[in-house]
């Protein structure tokens, strides 16, 4: 594999030498890992694609793109429900 060189900061440099260590990986090995977990828009954009005709695919309904961005976003709203619940057993200010 051909391998190139990239310049930062020394102390980016020391805090991704020090994250590598500490994971027991080189530097290159840490920031290729690093890259691997960030898709870039055109990932973002294929997987939603999919994640989309998949949802179509299994409710038989025809949702068109728009009607998926105007749509409540379901999920984050669970997080919001569970969170506000959490903070009200451990009698936390909302």
């Amino acid at each position: 594999m051909a391998t190139t060189t990239i310049q930062v900061s020394r102390d980016t440099r020391d805090h991704l030498a020090q994250l590598a260590k500490e994971r027991g990986l080189s530097l290159g090995q840490y920031v290729e890992q690093l890259a691997e977990q960030q898709p870039t828009e055109a990932q973002r954009a294929e997987r939603l694609a999919a994640d989309r005709a998949a949802l179509r695919a299994l409710t038989g309904c025809d949702i068109s793109d728009d009607e998926f961005d105007q749509a409540p976003d379901v999920l984050g709203n669970i997080y919001r429900i569970a969170a506000e619940k959490v903070r009200a057993a451990r009698g936390d200010a909302a």
